[in-house]
Order: C-alpha cells, then sequence, then structure tokens
C-alpha cells in the first residue's frame, strides 16, 4: 500500500552540537571547539567529524584521542591584571600564552582578546556559555580603554573617532571618546575588531604607544596589580549573569535584535556620540 506523502514527518534533530558539547565540558569555548573541529582533531565514537555534527547519548566525544565527557563543574571567574607580553590565546605552542601565564589547576580560557602589546583587564572562565553573549558587538557590552598615541591630537580626532573609522573593510560603530591629555583618551567600545583601536589611531595619522583596558562591562580594573589575577566576587558573577541574559549568542541573532530595538534610528543613535 503506498504511503500517503502527508504521513510523513520531518525528523527533528537529536542529540547536541558537537561544539556545544566541548564548550560544555569546559574544554574551550564554541568558536575554538569550531577550530579544532576545522582542524579534524574532533572525533566522535573514534571518526573524525565535521561542523554540525551531533552527539547522541552514549557517544564518545575526543579530542586528539583523549576523551571528554559532560560533567557537572563549578564554573569558574577570573579577572587578570594582562601584562604587555602575553598572548591572549590557548595554543599550547606559544610559551608566552595566557594559560600559562596564569597557570590555573583547572582548564579555563580567555573571553575574547587583548593585544600582546595592550595590557589590563581581560576575563577567563570555564564557561563556555557565555563567551559568545559577552563578545557579540550586537549586545552592546561596553570595554573601556585609556590609550596614548605618539604625538598631540589636533584637529577633529575626537569627531571622527566617536562617528567611526574604516576599519578591516568596514567602519567601526559609534563609540564614546574624550580627552585625557595632550596626546592621551579615553575610549568605551562596544565592537571587537582585530587591533581596533590601533587600526582607527594609524587611520588618522597617529601610532598608540600605550593601551589599557580598564573596564569590562561592570567590572573594573581598579586596584589589581599588573600581572595579577582575582577570582570574580558573587555579586560581579551575579550582575555578569543579568547583564548578559538578555544577550544573543549568534551574529544572526545580534543583528536581528539591533534591528528590533533600534529600528531606523540609525541617525539618532549616531548624533548620541557626538
Amino acid at each position: 500500500m503506498k504511503k500517503k506523502l502527508t504521513d510523513k514527518k520531518k525528523e527533528e534533530p537529536t542529540g547536541v552540537q558537537v561544539n556545544k558539547y566541548i564548550a560544555a565540558s569546559g574544554f574551550c569555548s564554541r568558536r575554538e571547539a569550531d577550530e579544532l573541529i576545522e582542524q579534524f582533531r574532533v572525533s566522535i565514537n573514534n571518526e573524525l567529524v565535521e561542523l554540525g555534527a551531533r552527539v547522541q547519548p552514549g557517544d564518545i566525544v575526543a579530542i586528539d584521542g583523549e576523551k571528554i565527557k559532560l560533567k557537572q563543574k563549578q564554573a569558574i571567574y577570573i579577572a587578570l591584571n594582562k601584562p604587555v607580553g602575553v598572548t591572549s590565546t590557548t595554543d599550547p605552542t606559544d610559551k608566552t600564552n595566557i594559560i600559562y601565564f596564569v597557570n590555573h589547576p583547572k582548564r579555563i580560557f580567555p573571553i575574547g582578546r587583548l593585544d600582546k602589546d595592550s595590557e589590563g583587564l581581560i576575563l577567563l572562565t570555564n564557561d563556555g556559555d557565555i563567551v559568545n553573549k559577552i563578545l557579540r558587538a550586537g549586545n552592546e557590552h561596553e570595554k573601556e580603554y585609556i590609550v596614548t598615541v605618539d604625538k598631540a591630537i589636533t584637529g577633529d580626532f575626537y569627531g571622527q573617532m566617536a562617528r567611526g573609522i574604516p576599519v578591516l573593510g568596514t567602519t567601526t560603530q559609534p563609540c564614546r571618546v574624550w580627552s585625557t591629555g595632550n596626546n592621551r583618551f579615553k575610549i568605551i567600545l562596544t565592537q571587537g575588531l582585530n587591533r581596533q583601536i590601533r587600526r582607527m589611531c594609524e587611520y588618522l595619522g597617529y601610532k598608540v604607544t600605550s593601551l589599557k583596558r580598564v573596564r569590562i562591562m561592570h567590572l573594573n580594573l581598579e586596584n589589581l596589580p599588573t600581572g595579577k589575577w582575582r577570582y570574580l566576587l558573587p555579586a560581579e558573577i551575579e550582575k555578569l549573569h543579568d547583564s548578559s541574559a538578555g544577550s544573543v549568542k549568534t551574529e544572526e541573532a545580534s543583528i536581528r535584535k539591533k534591528t528590533e530595538r533600534y529600528g531606523n534610528k540609525k541617525s539618532q543613535k549616531k548624533n548620541k556620540y557626538l
């Protein structure tokens, strides 16, 4: 007997995506898990997998042949005053990497990056789910920096910086920036392009001689000495989760959220920073 087409039900995907599984294990962030998958270092039941593969109950997931598994873990949140010379990478071949520098007994990874030539506040965690929520520009989480350049600042430097600068094939989002000295300023970004502040200054003819991040969202560097780290306080962790509760994890969702919030009021937002 011939089955009716309407009797066929679309099968729902089962299991969990392998990058999410790896992040939930505390091994690394989802983004780093994707990189491991692309490097053919991740296997499920002894078979190498591609992006989008799913883990089913009872499956064995391994990275470089080492089995990992989901387990209940205590979330770790660390604030580090990163010194110049430390790289914000987990690459084991880089002996200046931030993981070696912190030397924490648990497996942790940085939330975002801070250039090797830059210093200041950076967060580390084993909570893979919170990473993208904090990093996405569409979530508008603020990061504040103190910057020194190689000469006196003149002309419309601050106006141009605030309105946006062509960088890496795009224009930086509007930001807040103000003078704190002849060749020194503070800037607050909600974006995190590669070497963004340095590239913005270079476009206007200035070279950054020092760059220090002093705040991420509600977390301030305060009196934490250079090269030292501390655990976030319970109240700080609670506020971190509260601030990220309405955040989205994907680029597409970030764009959708931003569009819904601002509509066609782009010019109004732009004028806010002038």
